[in-house]
């Protein structure tokens, strides 16, 4: 993509700040640390290879997921996102900020025209961002209110598909069992208010304060098949090696 075929929010995130590295991984993966040799061949391959897929990585995007069927396995998200064009974004999920985070998992990220063409069976595997823009939760770290805003008003009409494979909220070590399928906050409450509040606390935002400005951002309706969920049993696929999160009626 030609930089002058970016939207204008986009080049501003690029002009912006990205936070502060202030999240750390909780999970220590086994292993012996890294020899001179291996970092020498580290610094050598990042001075002589270009990577263009990982310099297209140019939002910052900080939320909160939980698994579908299991609200109470949640945590804090940190994606870091491509755009790919005006109605497709694709994010790795970290669980971390900080050099050695963990990779989680990824999130697709479709405009509602995009969304309104799957199949039925396809549209229930998505969840809507409305409740996650609207309550502040969702946040742009580092980038200034008038680009963070801009982004907003486009995401909050958006849908995700979002897979975990590390599940560093269990699992401490190695990356174990299948990909789960994750979801986002529909309503308040969903979300535990402390790991908000924490998380606020770290980034020095106020989640409270974001929602009252973005207030008169309009709140589109909801596709009914997305965030399925919330209507029957929650898809998820059986794990093999022993499910972390089993799936469960809606609530």
């Amino acid at each position: 993509m030609k930089t002058a075929r970016f939207p204008s929010w986009c080049l501003c995130l690029l002009l912006a700040g990205c936070g502060a590295e202030n999240t750390g991984s909780p999970v220590q993966a086994p292993g012996a640390p890294a020899a001179a040799s291996t970092r020498l061949l580290e610094a050598g391959a990042a001075a002589l290879q270009d990577m263009p897929p990982v310099d297209a990585l140019n939002a910052y995007l900080d939320g909160f997921h939980f698994y579908s069927g299991h609200m109470a396995g949640q945590m804090e998200a940190h994606h870091y996102c491509s755009i790919v064009n005006e109605d497709v974004i694709q994010c790795v999920i970290y669980d971390g900020n900080v050099r050695d985070a963990k990779l989680m998992g990824v999130e697709y990220i479709v405009s509602r025209r995009l969304y309104e063409g799957l199949p039925p069976t396809e549209q229930r595997l998505w969840h809507s961002h409305v409740h996650e823009v609207k309550s502040g939760q969702l946040i742009l770290p580092g980038v200034p209110e008038l680009a963070e805003r801009a982004l907003m008003r486009k995401l909050v009409d958006t849908y995700g598909k979002t897979w975990h494979t590390w599940h560093t909220d269990r699992d401490k070590a190695l990356p174990l069992g299948v990909p789960q399928l994750m979801m986002g906050a529909t309503a308040d409450g969903q979300i535990d208010p402390a790991r908000v509040a924490e998380r606020d606390r770290r980034f020095g935002i106020d989640s409270a304060a974001k929602r009252a400005e973005r207030a008169d951002i309009p709140a589109p309706p909801v596709h009914p098949a997305a965030d399925a969920w919330q209507r029957g049993p929650a898809y998820q696929i059986d794990d093999p090696a022993g499910a972390h999160h089993e799936a469960a009626p809606a609530r």
